[in-house]
């Protein structure tokens, strides 16, 4: 029939063009693969438009290929099946069995025709074997049987596709691309054996010259389609993103011209494992493949492409025409229709996710080591020079390995399972040894224990009969009309695509998903997930990789969060300097603007995600081979802030204050740095208006890689305010260089150049955005635990000022009442104190700081401007007590005389007492005189820190951030150490600062305090 999706016409095959489900990580639901059906019909996805059912961590895809499916499954699976067909797409039911299979079996053979001919009968069409992501080496049984492994693959495949009668078939081999053809393509023994044996009617599946080719050439086509005696189909895994749990992929498909459609079988897109960020990835594929031409020409969003503020009059006419495929107006035309799903009413299911979900599995598992390294690191040291600059770091290709991600340390590595899900009855089920219910006994798997109970949830019930299915329910997906000026889209459109929308199936609770960047534990460093994947065999997580034949278990160790050692004193150690006076006028001047602004997240949320937005969005998260324009400019801008800061020093020391009589490269940095602070208000306020969307499934979705950017962008935009207060020396750059980053030598150039797999440089925009921050031994400071919930409470970071004195006063005697009151037990003083003790409190313990170095404290404000932590610190411990004696004791003093204590609260009158008694007897016995040179000599700086505890439940990185950002100033000055004195029975500080780094140096029997030291 002429509208059965995948029939031929005039003898002449149809070209495949869809979506494989082929990702490592938590599978995409029922109702999401129908919704995909939907959108692949509407989209115009080529002539054959298709589906393959291939989650490699879904229950009984890989692990348990063996298994035969439920009632429960069958049902699930048969509905799926009935949607793609009623949607007039081709389901592909594949099957990964090489993990563990014995391939020349009888028995094995049976088992894999068993467990299709169940399938057949719930109504498939069109299957799939995949051998991709196992060992090359035939068993020993096989040995006996087959020449090769290429000879084992044909006779398996060739029989299976014989017994189904000839279906539409495709075939993953082991070697899947020109990098991993061994030797070469053209020599491979494996690739010449299937172009030669396997059955002319099977397409095999390539993925290009690289696991992930950032450009598939007509050349490599005609090679790969010599040597397989048939034109590949296309295996993308441009959009994949399981192997980086810091990226997504929201750019355009690019890197493969339409002019190969005549010489392929058929590409199918493999994409990112979030389900709602895969719209520009569909949609972009869908346009392509119903082009003819490409418009050669470059089509990087990364140069100066502003589709924000375009039309189509700006185009040159060969973009406009329907056969002609250029990136940037498939993007346009991707958001344009992306858009009013944001304004759909859908409630997520549970809490933020990213990709792997992490969840220790108790069957017992092997890990196989894969062929590619991709976790290796480089673990610095930066040596301090004299002179004003210093020459940026260069890298060349053979260091890129080592380079794989300067934000991340690791040592020796064990790999953590990903778990066994299954996504047929519910998004969250985990499969377990005692789940499995028939596993079938071979010589293959012959040390699976069977079961010693069934759980209840499951029907042992094999379905070998062909069940009726609801017609599942169609939605359509009309244009919405909107303005790109206008926020809403047309509310009659919405309003039906509301009403056709199909209620998501099953709220309960699904497993904690733990990722290496969110879920920290709270007592430990360790991190509760590890492995960074690639996609096809790298990406592969243990559970997927090996057969639960297995006995022997893992080990789980950390792998984002393991810190280089902070004892080494030895490295990057320089004399810190003293402080220049501060200006308080100054300081007030410049921070006057920002301490008037205020961000009213209320009428942010009102006005809801714009296309400019969505534009905004893909920028940040691009492509694996390029970031995107407003992207690239947040890099280049902030690099050129900080390595042209001197003018502010030239500025100052010739009496200007950047007003309009100062010079023009003052008046350009200032310029520039207004600029930066837009740029990061706009990703803020994207964050926002996520957090706040109508859609919480995307929400969910998205949010946690935005928040992630947004915290990156907070500490440079921070560090960028504090460098236009001028408080750094002139050589200020020969502390701040030294890290691989963006603009050293080489690397811009072997990102881009797609000769790396993209695994090399991991963390994307996010992880170079960091690597910017002067802290080069700072890589434990980036991870932070993700909100359990979308919020738009978000915190942001400047230098103080004085007009923030009060407010710092009261939070810091708030926190310490706080603390107070639980050392003793549950005692309580109010607050605020009485008015002529009011700061007592806080000019003991942070007054010092805010009198002596005010240049050198970060605070974080919230939406109202209101101050909810802060971060103090003095570049030089014994140079910061003796001032205190000198100059501040004195004044407090004379501030608080002895009899201020008479109080009618006696637990007011202890504390006022015990603060006064140590201002006027600290003369007398040299208690500030010196710090213990145990401590002083390696971490000279000092440092206080304080945050409300509900801004912390809100935001547990808000801490760590202004350290980050104080860190970085203080190595500005010349200081690579710094130390906090807390009391031993504050436990939550010092696990506090254990866990950022910070090392038990010295204690202090006298006071009961702890000297904690760290490196940066």
């Amino acid at each position: 029939m002429a509208d059965e999706a995948g029939t031929q016409a005039d003898g002449k095959r149809q070209f495949i063009c869809g979506v494989i489900e082929g990702f490592y990580g938590r599978p995409w639901t029922t109702e999401q693969r129908k919704d995909l059906f939907r959108k692949l019909k509407s989209m115009g996805m080529g002539s054959s438009p298709s589906y393959m059912y291939a989650p490699k961590d879904d229950y009984k895809h890989r692990a348990y290929w063996r298994e035969l499916y439920t009632v429960e499954e069958a049902d699930h699976l048969s509905s799926l099946i009935a949607a793609a067909k009623e949607a007039g797409i081709t389901f592909y039911y594949a099957l990964s069995p090489g993990l563990d299979m014995t391939y020349s079996s009888p028995k094995e053979i049976a088992t894999l025709k068993r467990k299709l001919d169940q399938v057949a009968q719930f109504g498939c069409e069109a299957y799939a074997l995949l051998f991709d992501d196992i060992e090359s080496e035939l068993s020993k049984a096989d040995k006996e049987v087959f020449q090769t492994f290429a000879n084992a693959h044909v006779s398996v495949t060739n029989e299976i596709y014989t017994h189904l009668d000839n279906p539409r078939f495709l075939f993953c081999p082991t070697q899947y691309c020109a990098s991993r053809a061994v030797p070469t393509v053209q020599e491979s023994e494996y690739l010449n054996t299937l172009g030669s044996k396997l059955n002319n009617e099977i397409d095999i599946l390539w993925t290009g010259d690289k696991v992930i080719s950032k450009t598939i050439s007509l050349e490599s086509i005609q090679e790969i389609t010599e040597v397989l005696r048939r034109p590949p189909c296309i295996w993308d895994n441009l959009h994949a993103n399981d192997y980086d749990q810091k990226r997504v992929f929201m750019g355009p498909y690019s890197g493969r011209s339409p002019e190969l459609i005549r010489h392929l079988r058929g590409v199918m897109t493999n994409p990112n494992c979030e389900f709602y960020g895969n719209f520009v990835a569909i949609h972009s594929l869908a346009y392509w493949s119903r082009c003819s031409l490409d418009s050669k020409v470059n089509s990087s969003l990364s140069a100066d492409i502003k589709l924000e503020t375009e039309n189509d009059d700006d185009l040159p006419a060969e973009f406009l025409s329907k056969n002609v495929y250029h990136p940037r107006v498939a993007l346009k035309n991707a958001i344009t229709e992306w858009l009013p799903e944001f304004f759909m009413k859908k409630e997520a299911w549970g809490p933020i996710t990213k990709p792997q979900p992490q969840v220790q599995m108790v069957m017992p598992i092997i890990p196989i080591i894969p062929s590619i390294n991709t976790c290796m690191s480089l673990t610095t040291t930066t040596t301090t020079s004299t002179s004003s600059r210093t020459v940026p770091p260069t890298v060349n290709t053979t260091q890129l390995q080592a380079l794989a991600d300067v934000c991340v340390v690791t040592s020796s590595l064990t790999p953590i399972s990903n778990p066994v899900m299954n996504s047929l009855v519910s998004p969250t089920k985990v499969i377990t040894n005692d789940d499995i219910i028939n596993p079938i006994p071979t010589t293959a798997a012959s040390n699976i224990e069977l079961p010693k109970k069934i759980p209840i949830s499951v029907v042992p019930v094999p379905i070998m009969e062909t069940k009726s299915v609801e017609a599942s329910v169609e939605l359509a997906l009309d244009n919405a009309v909107f303005d790109d000026n206008e926020i809403e889209p047309n509310s009659d459109s919405v309003k039906e695509r509301l009403e056709l929308e199909v209620d998501i199936e099953g709220k309960q609770e699904p497993v904690a998903n733990l990722s290496v960047d969110t879920m920290l534990d709270d007592d430990s460093l360790s991190p509760l997930s590890g492995v960074v994947n690639e996609p096809m065999e790298c990406s592969s997580s243990i559970a997927s990789q090996v057969s639960p034949r297995e006995e022997e278990a893992i080990k789980v160790v950390a792998d984002d969060v393991l810190m280089e050692s902070v004892n080494d004193v030895h490295s990057m150690h320089v004399e810190s300097g003293t402080s220049s006076p501060i200006s308080n006028a100054e300081m007030r001047e410049e921070n006057e603007a920002q301490s008037d602004r205020t961000n009213d997240n209320n009428t942010i949320e009102g006005k809801g995600i714009t296309v400019d937005d969505l534009v905004l969005l893909c920028d940040l998260f691009y492509l694996p081979f390029e970031h995107g324009s407003r992207g690239h400019k947040l890099l280049v801008e902030f690099n050129w802030l900080k390595i042209n800061a001197n003018v502010i020093l030239q500025d100052r020391s010739a009496g200007g204050g950047g007003g309009q009589t100062a010079k023009p490269e003052v008046s350009e940095w200032h310029q520039r740095r207004e600029q930066f602070d837009h740029l990061c208000s706009a990703v803020v306020e994207l964050l926002i208006k996520i957090a706040s969307c109508q859609n919480k499934e995307i929400c969910h979705e998205l949010y946690s890689y935005v928040w992630d950017v947004s915290g990156a962008l907070s500490l440079l935009n921070g560090y960028v305010k504090w460098l236009a207060l001028g408080h750094f020396p002139q050589n200020t750059s020969s502390y701040t260089e030294g890290s691989y980053t963006w603009f050293s030598k080489g690397w811009k150039e072997a990102f881009m150049s797609g000769d790396q797999e993209p695994w090399v440089f991991r963390g994307g925009l996010i992880a170079d955005l960091q690597r910017l921050m002067p802290v080069d031994s700072g890589n434990d400071l980036f991870v932070y635990k993700l909100p359990e919930q979308p919020t738009a409470n978000y915190y942001l970071l400047r230098p103080y000022c004085n007009s923030d004195e009060q407010q710092v006063n009261d939070l810091c005697t708030r926190l310490y009442l706080q603390w107070q009151g639980e050392l003793d037990g549950g005692s309580h003083i109010s607050f605020p104190l009485p008015a002529n003790v009011a700061n007592i409190v806080a000019d003991g313990l942070i007054g010092g700081h805010l009198t002596l170095s005010p240049q050198l404290c970060i605070v974080a404000y919230d939406e109202n401007n209101s101050i909810v932590g802060y971060s103090c610190a003095a570049l030089d411990v014994n140079v910061f007590r003796r001032n205190l004696e000198l100059c501040w004791y004195t004044e407090l003093r004379e501030k608080y005389s002895r009899d201020v204590c008479s109080q009618e609260d006696c637990e007011v009158t202890q504390l006022v007492t015990s603060f006064v008694d140590n201002y006027h007897d600290s003369s007398g016995n040299g208690a500030l005189d010196q710090c213990p040179v145990e401590v002083s000599g390696s971490f000279p700086a000092v440092l206080i820190s304080g945050t409300l505890r509900e801004s912390e439940e809100r935001d547990s990185g808000i801490t760590k951030r202004m350290l980050t950002v104080l860190l970085a100033a203080l190595r500005a000055n010349g200081c690579f150490g710094a130390h906090v004195r807390v009391p031993l029975q504050d436990v939550a500080q010092v696990n506090f600062y254990s866990r950022i780094g910070f090392v038990d140096v010295y204690r202090e029997e006298a006071t009961k305090c702890i000297y904690m030291g760290r490196r940066f």
